[in-house]
């Protein structure tokens, strides 16, 4: 296999292996997609990767990261996401949507506005939810202990979305488990303290996100893909690891999950992640190997070879771009260029070639 293979997955199958992974913008109107957003993710389809997602979208208003994320979490949302799936469709592209709940890491500030907690008066929101009454830092609010039929709500909630990106024609839904945010709050013992059947142990710690994955393969179509993200490790001694990714791997795909993606962090305020050129490639690689599940690598991939060499060394069934789309959204036609293969070429680029 190589960078340049067509991946199939269910229904979908993608014409090349690069995905493009969620990239909040932190620019939306109470949760509505826009002009910023068709813009934004339209010229990664026409650069020519395989699949679109979508960055974070919110499955209630006060899941949302920031006041300026997108949402799903009523019907008005749908318009606009379908424009921009016609979009993507029409270049050759797959579209898909990350789902998530921001938990603890709720009603906080845009990056380029500083850190922490955005307060009601600055157009935050109270309560935040958690598994446990644990703040992500000091500097940020105490959340309110879910019970279970707040549990249960928000799984309905993660379903409802999946029929909304359905019903705007997408065709893969990633659910965010990862990165700090509430599924990932379950999964790990420095954020989930909880002693009844949601934590504890592995199997009470897992059984959330399997809720939720069983909610909303319920609703989203057989012949349509499910992908997870995981932080594959905390990065922090106690915390969730790299081990017990491998066997939530498993799980996961008795579950109905298509494909792993593989990330890391994001639970630790201060956590120490040794950063580098594919740093979380060996995440991906022992979840394809010991999991026996497609896995996507993620992190600091920057190169044509590189992304190349990790498909065809069977590290990852794909490679996750982020950054290096915002520098070059056309990575996938230069990529094309470089390993001397056949590209996908916008027929109103083709003039450009040679």
């Amino acid at each position: 296999m190589s960078l340049f293979a067509p991946l199939e997955l269910r229904g979908v199958t993608l014409r090349n292996r690069i995905v493009v992974s969620p990239m909040c913008q932190y620019s939306s109107n109470d949760g509505f997609a826009d002009d910023w957003h068709l813009v934004h993710l339209g010229q990664f389809a026409t650069g020519g990767a395989s699949l679109v997602l979508t960055e974070a979208i919110a499955v209630t208003e006060d899941g949302r990261i920031s006041p300026q994320d997108l949402g799903i979490w009523k019907d008005e949302h749908v318009e606009m996401l379908a424009r921009i799936t016609r979009f993507v469709s029409a270049q050759g592209a797959a579209m898909g949507v990350q789902l998530a709940h921001a938990g603890r890491k709720a009603s906080t500030r845009r990056p380029w506005e500083g850190r922490g907690a955005v307060t009601v008066e600055q157009g935050g929101w109270t309560p935040i939810y958690a598994p446990s009454a644990i703040p992500f830092a000091d500097d940020w609010q105490v959340p309110q202990e879910l019970d279970e039929q707040g549990i249960a709500q928000l799984q309905r909630s993660f379903a409802r979305a999946a029929e909304r990106a359905l019903e705007a024609g997408m065709t893969v839904i990633e659910l965010h488990a990862a990165h700090g945010y509430l599924l990932h709050e379950f999964l790990s013992p420095l954020s989930n303290v909880r002693t009844d059947r949601y934590g504890g142990d592995f199997a009470g710690r897992t059984r959330m996100l399997l809720g939720t994955v069983d909610a909303v393969r319920a609703v989203w179509p057989e012949r349509n893909a499910l992908f997870v993200r995981v932080s594959a490790t905390d990065w922090t001694e106690g915390g969730w690891t790299p081990d017990e990714t491998v066997e939530l791997a498993k799980l996961l795909g008795a579950h109905g999950v298509d494909l792993v993606d593989c990330s890391s962090g994001g639970n630790v305020a201060r956590a120490q992640i040794p950063l580098g050129p594919g740093y979380q490639v060996p995440f991906a690689a022992r979840v394809k190997r010991e999991g026996g599940m497609r896995s996507g690598a993620v992190g600091m991939i920057t190169e044509p070879a590189q992304a190349d060499a990790i498909i065809r060394n069977g590290e990852a069934d794909v490679v996750f771009l982020a950054r290096e789309l915002l520098r070059d959204p056309h990575f996938a036609l230069r990529a094309a260029r470089e390993l001397g293969v056949e590209g996908p070429w916008p027929v109103q680029y083709e003039r450009a070639k040679t």
